[in-house]
């Protein structure tokens, strides 16, 4: 069963923000993950709900999706991630 990562960005520094985006995509291809979303515009239909920057991201399953997250290739992205930006991050099941 896929797995989708959901995060919601605030980015505080733009500058070392750009050093984890550039990081990331080969960490995430490993795991066998892809991007649906990163970072495009966004309409709020419903809510307050207004993130800065989402990113959704697609697994073949929740252990692939833990596996990328918690992962050596990740470590240092994710570093520079939490270091330049505010985030809530979450796995959902897909079906």
């Amino acid at each position: 069963m896929p797995a989708f990562v959901v995060v919601q960005i605030d980015v505080t520094d733009p500058e070392r923000y750009e050093q984890y985006k550039k990081r990331v995509p080969p960490t995430v291809e490993a795991y066998g993950g892809r991007f649906l979303v990163r970072g495009g515009a966004t309409e709020t239909l419903e809510g307050d709900w207004e993130p800065g920057r989402l990113v959704i991201l697609e697994f073949p399953s929740r252990e692939r999706a833990r596996a990328w997250w918690s992962s050596e290739e990740y470590r240092l992205p994710k570093e520079i991630r939490r270091s330049a930006s505010r985030s809530d991050l979450l796995i959902a099941d897909g079906l």
